[in-house]
């Protein structure tokens, strides 16, 4: 296989997980799943989850087959970045889960009480989320790029990180409709993902 041909196959299968990942996620998918599934639509979430591990393990395996000799290396001083980078990452997951329900991100709470994927009833910001909307796609973008990194890597990592900020522009738009004006004076007040209205204000 071709260095260039290499390169483009993993961009490739990449970006379709990633569209897969997100289109049965979509507005457009759920809503029609919800009218054809009925009551079997609380399934979705538990398959949703079981269909995106599933293409994910044999796409990582494949990934890590082509990796060659890193172009980048966090070393010397850089090792410095690197541990603040994975620390920031492991902090945005654990302080960002304090707020989800497991249960419920999993699949499980929709099994078990016939709810629908955005079925919430109160809209709190608490923690981590008064600093930054999506905590978790902030901390995949950092813990992607805190390792050392071949020219497949960073291509795959360039990849990861516009799909991150795609579904984090995706998520706003169900958490629009779902909690409207309430969402949208968030938005104004909180970054999506850089907290840079924070910073902002403890500047000034």
């Amino acid at each position: 296989m071709e260095i260039s041909a290499k390169y483009l196959y993993v961009v490739l299968v990449w970006v379709l997980w990633c569209t897969l990942h997100s289109a049965l996620i979509s507005i457009t998918v759920t809503e029609f799943a919800k009218k054809k599934l009925g009551g079997s639509f609380r399934f979705y979430r538990l398959f949703y989850n079981v269909v995106s591990l599933v293409t994910l393990i044999p796409l990582v395996y494949y990934s890590h087959m082509l990796r060659e000799a890193p172009v980048f290396r966090w070393e010397g001083p850089l090792v410095i970045v690197q541990v603040f980078l994975l620390v920031v990452s492991i902090y945005l997951f654990v302080s960002g889960g304090k707020h989800y329900s497991w249960a419920r991100f999993l699949g499980i709470s929709q099994v078990k009480a016939g709810s629908s994927l955005a079925d919430s009833s109160t809209f709190v910001v608490s923690g981590i989320h008064r600093i930054i909307r999506h905590p978790w796609y902030l901390g995949g973008i950092l813990i992607v790029w805190a390792q050392d990194m071949s020219v497949s890597t960073i291509l795959i990592n360039m990849v990861i990180g516009v799909y991150f900020m795609i579904g984090a522009v995706l998520e706003e738009r169900k958490l629009v409709i779902e909690f409207g004006e309430k969402y949208r004076e968030y938005q104004q007040s909180v970054s999506m993902l850089f907290p840079w209205r924070w910073l902002k204000a403890k500047i000034e």
